[in-house]
């Protein structure tokens, strides 16, 4: 999937190859955990099988890029943000909620009682802009290097620690935490992080 901007997001507009690149809302799927990725592509293969390609559009595996320092050496894993769910772009109707919740190991939408709730505009952003599937406006930050920080959100919250690096076109900062009595660095986002 190519990154989507906000306009598209808003409008549901076309893109070049006159193919829809929004229409319909976002569903959060619930399935058995660790089969995501099976989930993904039995779902994809029922859709063109019974024709559904009209009423469902996407399906997308929250994910994120994780930087981890092993032993001195930089290695990037991918985690996910949500086990066991999967989110689906479709058109709600009898149809199309029979091909979802009906396919292998999908256990039923989130939703109260039997009617599933799309995602808010704002809680899709915010997951596609995570994944890096959609443009963010990275926020600004008046910070230098050598400077006192507090982080405000992710697994290292309320931990406070020193700027070692700025990474402004990435919208990232590498902060060395002290944990354990070491000295760690992490690679945070702009908003994880508050000047003390």
């Amino acid at each position: 999937m190519v990154p989507i901007t906000d306009e598209q997001l808003e409008q549901n507009v076309n893109n070049e190859e006159n193919q829809p690149v929004i229409k319909g809302d976002w569903y959060v799927v619930h399935t058995y955990s660790g089969y995501e990725n099976k989930i993904k592509v039995d779902l994809s293969k029922r859709v063109e099988s019974m024709n559904m390609q009209d009423k469902i559009f996407d399906v997308i595996i929250p994910e994120e890029q994780e930087v981890e320092y092993k032993s001195g050496k930089r290695k990037v894993t991918t985690k996910r943000v949500f086990p066991g769910y999967v989110i689906v772009n479709m058109v709600m109707d009898d149809d199309s909620w029979y091909v979802v919740r009906h396919t292998p190991g999908v256990t039923g939408f989130v939703g109260s009682g039997t009617k599933p709730i799309p995602l808010q505009t704002e809680e899709i952003h915010k997951i596609l802009r995570q994944m890096g599937l959609m443009d963010s406006k990275p926020k600004i930050l008046d910070i230098d290097i050598g400077e006192n920080v507090r982080v405000n959100s992710g697994p290292f919250a309320n931990f406070e620690g020193v700027v070692k690096e700025l990474l402004p076109d990435r919208g990232k900062v590498r902060v060395a935490i002290s944990m354990f009595g070491r000295e760690t660095p992490v690679e945070l986002d702009y908003e994880q992080i508050d000047k003390l």
